[in-house]
């Protein structure tokens, strides 16, 4: 099945979190309603509900629980996106002037603020203490993982464990949890949540790695922003730290490096992304997204043959291959 036939399957229950997204940043104050709908109205995949939805098949499924768990994950991620651009100093996202070009930073920084205090107060409407304690510790995980990136922007030493710690908590841990937490609500047994831990997090480490790769590769047009983006907000990703291995092009690709650092992440990163494309480093970063989604799919043998199963599948093989 293509995900545009999952999407449309899944499509009265993505429906209902699209309108509880919506009602859930809505506020009587004008300005913070209006920010927080900004990067809500730019649309996205919802691929974090979609995996708590699925997961949810594998217990008791009932919407009116499941989504409270799917709305707050995908609020967390809209807040790390706001907050992400204002350190990036992106002026677009999915084709959209982002929320601090659109105001300023200092109220996309408050409206992030605003949409984590949403998400965690909806999540608070389960009483489960392990839902609460999986979601907090993950939620100080990612901020160490912002920190992490921060800390080695235009780094061009950093080591390749470095760089999969980073998207582990950056990325991977809000899909992990995602699957995990999906279960949990709907009540499934441990040993089932866990295999959908382990399933989300290796397509999490998978979709990062291809983002990364589309960063490079990819067009405008597919990404919704100029490629190289990351290399000149300093963000040296797996391709570029696999590419200066190659002996060949080493020397000028930092050279390219130091050039697009000295601008203050202003300069033209065309020449860096052509000595990238000329190395084997898209290669060898594909294949390792590779291996995550082959570590995904072992995860999910053990557990009951049911539809959602086979749409874990199939989304996982989406998401080796995706292209925007």
């Amino acid at each position: 099945m293509k995900l545009l036939e999952l999407y449309a399957k899944m499509k009265g229950d993505l429906n209902q979190i699209e309108q509880e997204l919506e009602r859930s940043v809505s506020d009587d104050h004008a300005l913070l309603s209006e920010s927080s709908t900004h990067l809500l109205k730019a649309g996205g995949k919802r691929i974090r509900p979609v995996f708590v939805l699925l997961s949810g098949k594998f217990g008791e499924y009932k919407l009116d629980v499941i989504k409270q768990i799917a709305v707050p994950l995908e609020l967390i991620h809209m807040a790390s996106l706001v907050h992400d651009d204002v350190i990036d100093d992106a002026e677009t996202r999915r084709g959209q002037p982002t929320v601090k070009a659109k105001w300023d930073n200092r109220i996309a920084m408050y409206t992030g603020d605003y949409i984590h205090g949403k998400a965690l107060s909806i999540a608070t409407r389960l009483p489960n203490p392990i839902i609460h304690q999986v979601l907090s510790k993950a939620l100080v995980e990612m901020c160490i993982g912002e920190m992490e990136q921060i800390r080695d922007f235009f780094n061009t030493d950093q080591s390749i464990r470095n760089y999969l710690l980073r998207i582990r908590r950056k990325t991977a841990l809000l899909i992990a949890i995602s699957c995990e937490l999906g279960a949990i609500a709907a009540g499934a047994e441990r040993q089932v949540s866990n295999a959908l831990y382990r399933f989300g997090y290796n397509v999490g480490m998978a979709f990062q790695i291809r983002d990364d790769l589309l960063d490079l590769y990819g067009t405008e047009k597919q990404i919704g922003k100029p490629p190289g983006s990351d290399m000149r907000q300093g963000n040296i990703t797996l391709p570029v730290i696999l590419a200066l291995r190659d002996e060949r092009i080493r020397e000028p690709l930092l050279g390219e490096i130091a050039s697009i650092r000295s601008r203050e992440g202003r300069g033209d990163a065309r020449r860096a992304i052509e000595l990238i494309r000329g190395s084997k480093g898209g290669d060898l970063a594909d294949a390792m997204a590779n291996r995550y989604i082959a570590k995904s799919l072992q995860a999910l043998e053990g557990l009951p043959n049911i539809t959602a199963k086979k749409n874990l599948i199939d989304i996982a093989h989406f998401v080796g291959k995706r292209n925007y």
